[in-house]
């Protein structure tokens, strides 16, 4: 709401990044914490959550690409300049980016994947504050009592009452990172922390979108990009929980 906090010079400080950078490096201390409380090698997260963050921006950045790619078309400089990103192309970038260096690295994936998933939880919902300073991800128009109202300079249309879907998804992201942190701590559940947050995240983000004002991040059918995205992960999350859940009772 209010993106611009402080300015030297040509230089200006927004909320908006400063929310991003501070829950990528809580994300990073906590994921240290948590690998080497349960075996793994913290100075590896470093690593992994470089490659994850890198390719997160990338994948992220390609796929609003290619929701407005007729706009691309026609303007590709105006597009790679915007503030446009899919949170979702980033989460599976990132896992990628991260499988990569795992493999590279000769590392045990799913464990560090179950370890460092209840962070990147944290990481999104502080990274959703950032969101409502800066007004982008904005709700629809509403009359309700929760309604908020962003003044102009906002990405989110000004003067207009919208429902405050950052703060909703941000509150719900703070939910999830609690819910799979206990999982992590749970003997029955900390192999499958992973698949939880692609099941429980997936549900979420399809409910969230229903709320959603930006719909220039295009649409599938009667879906949102998101929200067709939403639901390939959401299967993939059932599909792994399953296969982990049959592979602990054969062992």
């Amino acid at each position: 709401m209010y993106n611009n906090w402080l300015t030297i010079g040509p230089i200006t400080i927004h909320g908006y990044g400063v929310m991003i950078a501070i829950g990528i490096l809580t994300a990073v201390w906590l994921a240290e914490k948590l690998a080497n409380k349960h075996g793994l090698d913290g100075s590896k997260i470093e690593g992994i959550a470089i490659s994850g963050v890198i390719s997160g921006f990338f994948f992220s950045k390609v796929t609003y690409i290619l929701t407005v790619f007729p706009q691309f078309l026609k303007d590709p400089v105006s597009v790679i300049g915007t503030s446009g990103w899919v949170v979702y192309g980033g989460i599976l970038g990132g896992i990628l980016g991260a499988g990569l260096y795992c493999r590279a690295k000769h590392l045990n994936f799913m464990k560090y994947f179950n370890v460092v998933m209840p962070c990147v939880a944290l990481a999104q919902a502080i990274g959703r504050i950032g969101c409502f300073f800066a007004g982008c991800c904005y709700g629809v128009e509403t009359h309700s009592h929760f309604a908020l109202t962003f003044p102009s300079g906002s990405l989110a249309p000004a003067g207009v009452p919208l429902v405050p879907t950052q703060l909703l998804s941000s509150f719900g992201d703070f939910v999830l990172f609690v819910i799979l942190y206990k999982a992590l701590a749970n003997p029955k559940t900390e192999n499958k922390v992973a698949a939880l947050y692609l099941i429980l995240y997936s549900i979420g983000r399809f409910m969230i979108e229903f709320v959603r004002g930006d719909i220039i991040r295009g649409k599938i059918g009667i879906l949102s990009t998101s929200q067709f995205i939403a639901i390939w992960v959401l299967l993939a999350g059932i599909i792994l929980y399953i296969y982990l859940e049959k592979k602990e009772k054969k062992a």
